[in-house]
């Protein structure tokens, strides 16, 4: 008998709008990439990401000290592993098209690392939720982002935004301490909307402080965005935030 699809991986599989590529989306990376503009804002792309990986790596070995159980610490260990792997394939990308992976990543060292600060979580649960929650905004984002990009591009950048079984072992584990003891419900909400205002501030940031980023969302590089396209981007983001919300029991 059939099975009815994970609700965390029916909340975590939004894709973006599909449309048929044009432009630089339909381009290979050899021939987007004699725009000196798309070069610089792919180059950001790729050190933003790869940073970002590097930074969940460290996180989910730390979050593993919180973990009840060897089992748990077990499955979390898997996941960084995961991660170290994407970090891997994207420094990998930039070294292949001749950049320099760290100088590539600095840029976006000190506002990661600091979004990472304001939302240490202070156990387990609150662990999990930032796991779920936090890197699912993230990687909406940058799926977003991916449809405007080169064939070769755009595929490397999905296969590092792969879930590594963040979903579905968040999910049950919250779930199941909510069915426990369900006064944990609201702490786990307030921290969730936490993350969610912490994480879309930090974004908007990023993009605002890199010339190459911001143009190419906003259409001067990548074609096919615009102001209006931007609110909608954010929209959709936040509807995709909200269902993830309810597979973990949760009010966005």
């Amino acid at each position: 008998m059939e099975t009815p699809q994970n609700p965390a991986e029916e909340a975590a599989a939004e894709p973006a709008a599909e449309t048929a590529p044009t432009g630089i989306a339909a381009s290979d990376w050899a021939e987007a990439s004699a725009d000196p503009r798309y070069r610089a804002a792919v180059v950001d792309l790729l050190g933003a990401l790869a940073y970002g990986e590097l930074a969940a790596f460290e996180r989910l070995a730390e979050d593993a000290k919180l973990a009840p159980g060897i089992s748990d610490k077990a499955a979390l260990a898997r996941m960084a592993s995961a991660e170290f792997q994407h970090f891997e394939q994207l420094t990998g990308r930039l070294r292949q098209i001749d950049e320099d992976p760290t100088e590539a990543m600095a840029p976006f060292a000190a506002p990661l690392d600091e979004f990472h600060r304001l939302t240490a979580p202070s156990d387990w649960l609150e662990g999990l939720v930032k796991a779920y929650v936090g890197d699912a905004i993230a990687a909406d984002f940058y799926r977003e982002v991916a449809s405007r990009l080169d064939s070769d591009t755009r595929a490397l950048v999905l296969r590092a935004l792969d879930d590594s079984g963040h979903a579905s072992f968040a999910v049950e584990k919250v779930r199941a301490a909510i069915e426990a003891e369900p006064r944990v419900g609201g702490r786990l909400a307030l921290w969730a909307r936490r993350l969610m205002g912490e994480a879309l501030s930090q974004a908007q940031r990023v993009v605002a402080d890199r010339d190459a980023l911001s143009t190419m969302l906003v259409g001067g590089v990548a074609d096919g965005f615009d102001l209006a396209e931007i609110g909608r981007m954010f929209s959709r983001i936040t509807e995709a935030h909200t269902k993830r919300m309810a597979a973990l029991g949760l009010s966005a």
